[in-house]
């Protein structure tokens, strides 16, 4: 997703190659890759104008074991890893404005509520555990599911709101 791996990402390459020159190298080297892989898309576009984009675009050119591959990839894997990334990227960040929420602490509240569930569990070289910047992202990914379900229900009632919303946003009688 773009937009929050850039605060995070820019670090470990900074890290990695301690020189800000090699982090402008990286970061143009990506562009030129990025901007290649969008015009490539846009080719794809062009040549299959259906809905479905990447699904169809493999279905059609590698065949439909392909196509229903990726179709549950990017289900499974793909979309919830991105979406649990902008809620590491939230809960990371939100410390910087409200000290109390750490990557590194539990706070007493949720020590208290939850007994011990706090303390990380080493898992190879990584500490798991649920401090308070995850459970800020665990409430606000739910929050946002909820509003998300929310819109979905109340769209499916009467679609015809919406072209009225439209013509008074566009001022159109």
């Amino acid at each position: 997703m773009i937009g929050s791996g850039i605060f995070i990402v820019s670090a470990d390459i900074a890290r990695g190659v301690q020189s800000p020159a090699l982090l402008i190298g990286a970061w143009l080297v990506t562009a030129v890759m990025t901007l290649t892989g969008a015009l490539a898309y846009g080719e794809l576009a062009a040549m299959m104008p259906k809905a479905g984009g990447q699904y169809v675009y493999l279905r059609e050119s590698l065949g439909p074991l392909w196509g229903f591959l990726y179709g549950w990839t990017l289900f499974l894997v793909i979309q919830s890893g991105t979406i649990a990334a902008v809620g590491v990227a939230f809960g990371k960040f939100l410390g910087v404005f409200v000290p109390s929420v750490s990557a590194r602490t539990g706070s007493g509240i949720l020590r208290t509520c939850l007994h011990g569930m706090l303390e990380p569990m080493v898992l190879g070289n990584m500490d798991i555990g649920l401090n308070t910047a995850n459970f800020a992202a665990i409430i606000i990914l739910t929050l946002l599911t909820l509003l998300n379900t929310f819109g979905v229900k109340l769209g499916a009632l009467n679609p015809e709101h919406l072209h009225v919303g439209l013509r008074s946003l566009l001022c159109l009688p």
